[in-house]
Order: structure tokens, then C-alpha cells, then sequence
């Protein structure tokens, strides 16, 4: 049992995390250093995230496809902001079969480039457009800091790239896309984000604008969840997109690029986990229910597994639900299924057997609190019902959690012990000089400007100088 103790958070939240990860059996360290491998528990949950975001797309009208993983380097040189916001994070391969390639090859650290290439052949005339494409691949960005599923060498995402005739478009698609990442955050991860614009220093490169959703972490740092980007037409004339529109004028088309990686499985993690491990939102989680046989002999055994069988049958149906039958006492199940984070224990023992109930065990309620007896006969209506109401309170704890921690300081000084452990809601002038001060002075940086905003204008939290948006600081992953 002592294995499966973790570092408390308040003691230090970075061994915490890394604790969670290894023991939870989500991901281990690659040989390569900065890479890792996803085990099937953490493969799984990215799956059910895949999965919940390639509906939306679908529905969005955006099809999956995919492209190569190598890139010619000249095309990163054919956007200059894109080649110089990349080139320190490039793996770069010069030697293939033995033999010095005659171009350098990048492993892919985003496709804008390669899409450029092939819209330019496949995009004549407004006839074509739209198009909106999505890409679930993986990309190589060579990282000097790492951290499993926060920053790594190697990491799994889904990248949409969508062109247009028009900017209007171009721009409402952006925001289209950041709504579904808003919606998918806050209705499947129960994650409370806000959806922003970055600011011009924050932005993609090669972006016109960004656009992003942002989220407290439980140490009360932020994490980038999700972007969306719009490119105006900066790819297209970098790579010859042209069409022939409507009024028969050969025209630049306008694109747009967005992302969600593996990254949202460590805001999961970091979000709603505990001293204890895991907690899993029920909508993403592999298992949603795990029963726990509980027997002292063989006479026991025989009652108890028979009902547990037909009770898996029942919930199999709605319920992604597992019966543990490993040999090993119930209290290691209930500690081993709690760091795993699977939302709700289901215990069967003689009694209930004899009673006819079974014990409902939240993982999200410690202790007694969050046990109850449900009759067999209604068992798949409560277990989802248990379901549903885990999945809002996950989200209800988390957004009162950020509430609690975000502050509207009214001078710089009270502006810098805020962002010491909290997010700070202030006016903020925009100057990028400003910008870089507040962070080399702070450590925190503009995680976005909201797109809610109050209406009118103040004073810049740091400058004093107007002005005329409210933008979110803090410390961040």
C-alpha cells in the first residue's frame, strides 16, 4: 500500500503531478530525452478525447486527412515570422539512406507549410473553397524544458487548417473553432477555461491573430488549453494560394490553423486531482465504473460473483465498466482505483447480496460523505444519474476554485503579490514594452485578453497610461 502514497500537492505539486502520471500508469519517460511513452490507460483517455473533438469537427463540416511528416526547410523559410518562431524548437534530418540530402528536412512542427504547398495545386477557383481540414498526427518540437504531457519533444494533436475567399470568413471560423474547445473543456474535461485573444507577443507565428482558452491549474498557474489562429492571407501569398472569385479576380485566399494536444491530458490531471491521485471527469474517463468484489472464502465467492456478472451485463450497455477480480484485498482495489481516478466504485459483498443493494463510492466525495447503498434492481439509472452529477460537480469545484483565485488588483504592487499564486484581472495598455517589463519584473504573462469584456476604459495596471481592454496575468506551464 505504501507505493501508492503520493507527495502531497501543498508539499511540492511538480513531484505530485510527476507521481500521479507514473503510478496512475498514464505515461512513462522515453530513452530519447523529452519524449514519452503513453501507456494504455493515458492512450485511452486521449482516445475519449479524440473522440469527443472529432464529433464537433465532423459536425463542423471539417474533414481528416493527413500529411507527411517530414517538410522541405525551404518551406519554413517562406513565411519569415513562422521560420523565425520555430527555428530553435526544429529537428532537422540531413542524412537519408546514407547519403547527404541535397535539402535539409524539418520533422514536421506544425503543417501550415505543407498545407500551403498543396492548397496552392488544389485551390483554382472559389469553387474550391471552403476548405477545412483536420490533421491528428504527431509533431517534434525540440523543447529545452520538459514535462510529461505539458511540454515534450514528441507530442500528439490535432491540427485543423481551414482556407477561405473572404477575411470576414476566415475570422468567424477562428472564433467558430474556439468555441468548440470551449465547449469541449468546460461540458466533457469539466475544465472552466477563457477563451481570449493573445496578445501580439503571445501570438503564433505568422498569425495575424490568436486566439486561445486558458486555465487555472490547481497550483493556481495557467495553462494554454487549446489556440486558434487567424493567418489573414500571410501562408497564402508566402505559398501562392489564389483563387478565382466571383467577379473573376485572381485573389489570396484566407487561412486560418488550430490545435488541441495531449497537453489538455495534464490540465485533467492537474485540475481535479488530489493528494489521493486521479479524478477523472465520467465523460472522458476509460472506466466509469469499476465494481469491487468483496469475499472471505469460497462459500462467499459464489454468492457475491454470479450477481456481480449480471450486474456488469446490465451497466455494460451504457456504463464503461470493469470488474476487478485481480487477487488482492479490497482495500488495495479501492487505493489502486482511486489513484487511477475512475469516477465511481461499485462494491458487492455478501450483504448486499443479501440485501439487494450495492455500495455507490464517488471518487470525487472523500471518505463516507461520498458513499451510498443503491438497490440492484435500479442500478444502470443510478450509476448514471451518480455519472452525470460527478461530471457537474467536477466542473462546479474547479470553477469556484479559479473564482476564488482571480483578482482585480488595483495597484501594481498589490498587481504583483496577486500573480505570486493567483490570476490577476487588470486594464492593461498593450504595449509590448509593458508587456515585457510586467514579466521580467513578475514572471507573469499575459495569458489573454477575454473576449468578454466590461465595456469603457481604465488605466494600465503597470503604465498608467488608458486603456481600453481588461487582459488576464499570471504565472504559467
Amino acid at each position: 500500500m505504501s507505493e501508492l502514497k503520493l507527495t502531497p500537492r501543498s508539499e511540492d505539486y511538480s513531484k505530485w503531478y510527476n507521481q500521479v502520471i507514473m503510478r496512475a500508469q498514464l505515461a512513462d519517460y522515453a530513452p530519447v530525452r523529452g519524449c514519452m511513452v503513453i501507456r494504455p490507460s493515458g492512450y485511452a483517455l486521449w482516445e475519449n478525447i479524440q473522440q469527443a473533438l472529432d464529433r464537433r469537427f465532423k459536425a463542423a463540416a471539417v474533414e481528416n486527412a493527413y500529411f507527411p511528416l517530414l517538410i522541405p526547410k525551404s518551406f519554413l523559410e517562406k513565411e519569415k515570422e513562422h521560420v523565425e518562431g520555430f527555428s530553435p524548437e526544429l529537428a532537422v534530418v540531413t542524412i537519408g539512406g546514407g547519403e547527404v540530402l541535397d535539402e535539409p528536412l524539418v520533422v514536421r512542427p506544425t503543417s501550415e507549410t505543407i498545407l500551403g504547398h498543396m492548397w496552392a495545386n488544389w485551390i483554382k477557383s472559389y469553387r474550391d473553397l471552403p476548405m477545412r481540414l483536420n490533421l491528428w498526427n504527431n509533431v517534434v518540437r525540440w523543447e529545452l524544458r520538459t514535462r510529461l504531457f505539458l511540454r515534450t519533444l514528441e507530442f500528439l494533436w490535432q491540427e485543423g487548417h481551414c482556407a477561405y475567399s473572404s477575411a470576414a470568413e476566415a475570422e468567424a471560423e477562428t472564433i467558430q473553432m474556439l468555441n468548440v474547445y470551449t465547449d469541449f473543456a468546460v461540458n466533457d474535461a469539466a475544465i472552466p477555461v477563457i477563451p481570449g485573444r493573445k496578445s501580439e507577443s503571445e501570438k503564433f507565428a505568422g498569425a495575424v491573430r490568436s486566439y486561445t482558452i486558458e486555465a487555472m491549474m490547481g497550483d493556481k498557474k495557467a495553462l494554454q488549453s487549446g489556440t486558434s489562429h487567424f493567418l489573414g492571407q500571410n501562408f497564402a501569398k508566402a505559398f501562392d494560394i489564389k483563387f478565382l472569385s466571383k467577379d473573376n479576380q485572381l485573389e489570396h485566399a484566407w487561412t486560418t490553423s488550430w490545435g488541441l494536444s495531449t497537453r489538455m491530458i495534464g490540465g485533467i490531471i492537474m485540475v481535479h486531482g488530489d493528494d489521493q491521485g486521479l479524478k477523472l471527469p465520467p465523460k472522458l474517463a476509460p472506466i466509469q465504473a469499476v465494481i469491487i468484489p468483496i469475499f472471505k472464502n469460497d462459500a462467499e465467492k459464489s454468492k457475491v460473483i454470479p450477481v456481480i456478472d449480471q450486474l456488469r451485463q446490465q451497466l455494460a450497455e451504457t456504463v464503461r465498466v470493469k470488474v476487478d477480480d485481480r487477487e488482492e484485498t479490497p482495500g488495495f482495489k479501492f487505493n489502486d482505483w482511486e489513484m487511477r481516478g475512475v469516477p465511481l466504485r461499485i462494491e458487492v459483498g455478501p450483504k448486499d447480496v443479501e440485501k439487494g443493494t450495492v455500495v455507490f463510492a464517488r471518487r470525487d466525495v472523500p471518505g463516507r460523505e461520498g458513499k451510498s447503498f443503491v438497490p440492484q434492481a435500479g442500478i444502470v439509472e443510478a450509476a448514471r444519474s451518480a455519472l452525470v452529477t460527478i461530471q457537474s460537480d467536477l466542473l462546479k469545484r474547479a470553477t469556484e476554485f479559479r473564482d476564488a483565485h482571480t483578482h482585480e488588483p488595483k495597484s501594481y504592487a498589490e498587481f504583483k503579490a496577486v500573480v505570486e499564486d493567483s490570476f490577476a484581472r487588470v486594464w492593461w495598455c498593450g504595449d509590448r514594452q509593458c508587456e515585457a517589463d510586467i514579466k521580467e519584473e513578475t514572471k507573469a504573462t499575459t495569458r489573454c485578453i477575454p473576449l468578454e469584456q466590461p465595456g469603457g476604459s481604465g488605466m494600465c495596471v503597470h503604465c498608467g497610461k488608458p486603456a481600453q481592454e481588461v487582459a488576464i496575468f499570471a504565472k504559467a506551464y
